[in-house]
């Protein structure tokens, strides 16, 4: 018995790792034959494909997506206590495993996508970055997707991805896509979106392996400067994923959101960069991407992020020519990021009842939407009756697995 017992496993074990390893083949091949089209457009013979293949693929979904997600990751992580001179060789030596630097036959039509997506009939522009494996992208980001769509039904949102730009990327977005919403996930172009802009040179020195990347992971900070590039160059609305929109931000022109401000003086005392709305060629947004490029320090959090805009707009705000408006943290940062899981939280008693109640009424004022502050609220489940689960209830299109996310 025993003798049985230990074959059986080992021939489980077996199977179990080669199906793995047909999966991550499977993917590595989906994902190049990109859907390259302005906006994914759904035919019935890959909706077969898709139908078929999510199946097949739904008992060993979680083991792949942690071998995906941790191969991934951990290898393009820098190496911790190591001297500047060592982390810029580590990073020259993994180069060439940075896909987001290399240009292939989608990087070189995405000016054309940008502009033939966003067409006359978009009510508002929007962008988001999406640089992590697209297994990541998870239903907390979907749901977001769909708030973003509730408040704007005719509005049109590109999502700049190297990895949700494909056959995988496709399923995530399809059940949105089939309500014929204006949805696009794009390859970016980085060579483009940061030429003949301040952070030209700072790229280049990046790419070639010139520049010490920093600590903390690349990914981050090519973010913090995509959206400033993509908004500079073409003007809208950036979002984080990590938003629950509750009202149309059409209105608003020019804008940046303050994090916290001064009890005393009710002057801003952080901004933060994970919602900007810009005109195309607007001097801060030129400010903020020479501040990147100039100042650019890999090893600080927030630094190319939260503290830069910070910095760029405390020094600007009074002098002529910069015509913006910072908005308060109830626009857009009404909860702060220490106290967001209590929004999560299924009341216990009346009293959470009435903080339930007075919350929603608040945050139905001035708010536009909650940045969920997804680093310390990611692994938090939406219990059913808590702020969130009642803010996604009513800002939801699809609404499904609200309290599974």
């Amino acid at each position: 018995m025993y003798l049985l017992g230990r074959n059986s496993s080992v021939i489980f074990s077996a199977i179990t790792i080669a199906a793995v390893i047909f999966i991550i083949y499977e993917d590595s091949v989906i994902s190049k034959e990109s859907l390259h089209s302005g906006v994914f457009r759904a035919n019935k013979e890959i909706s077969g494909q898709l139908k078929k293949s999510t199946i097949s693929h739904i008992t060993l979904r979680s083991v792949q997506e942690e071998i995906e997600n941790a191969s991934l990751m951990n290898s393009l992580k820098p190496p911790a206590s190591v001297t500047e001179e060592e982390r810029i060789a580590w990073f020259r030596k993994k180069l060439p495993e940075f896909e987001i630097f290399k240009s292939n036959n989608l990087t070189e039509k995405f000016h054309g996508r940008v502009l033939e997506f966003f067409g006359e009939e978009c009510e508002i522009r929007a962008f988001m970055t999406w640089i992590s494996p697209v297994r990541s992208f998870g239903k907390r980001e979907v749901l977001g997707l769909e708030t973003f769509f509730k408040a704007h039904p005719h509005g049109c949102l590109m999502i700049l991805s190297r990895t949700l730009d494909s056959r995988h990327g496709y399923r995530v977005l399809k059940p949105l896509l089939d309500r014929q919403v204006k949805l696009a996930a794009v390859t970016p172009d980085l060579s483009f979106l940061f030429k003949n802009t301040p952070a030209e040179s700072w790229f280049d020195s990046i790419k070639s392996g010139n520049k010490d990347p920093g600590e903390i992971p690349l990914a981050q900070n090519l973010s913090n400067l995509i959206r400033l590039a993509v908004l500079y160059k073409y003007g809208g609305v950036y979002l984080d994923t990590d938003f629950i929109i509750l009202k149309s931000l059409k209105g608003l022109k020019n804008s940046i959101g303050a994090q916290s401000t001064d009890v005393v003086s009710g002057n801003w005392t952080r901004l933060n960069n994970a919602v900007l709305i810009f005109d195309m060629n607007h001097p801060l947004l030129l400010k903020f991407i020479e501040e990147f490029a100039t100042t650019f320090d890999g090893n600080k959090w927030g630094h190319n992020g939260p503290y830069l805009v910070s910095r760029v707009v405390q020094r600007v705000e009074n002098r002529p020519g910069f015509n913006f408006t910072v908005l308060p943290p109830s626009a857009f940062y009404p909860v702060h990021w220490n106290n967001i899981g209590g929004l999560f939280q299924l009341p216990e008693n009346r009293a959470g009842l009435r903080w339930v109640k007075a919350k929603l009424l608040q945050l139905s004022g001035q708010t536009y939407g909650v940045h969920l502050w997804n680093k310390q609220s990611s692994r938090l489940k939406i219990d059913e009756g808590s702020v969130m689960g009642r803010l996604i209830s009513d800002h939801c299109v699809i609404c499904e697995q609200i309290y599974s996310s």
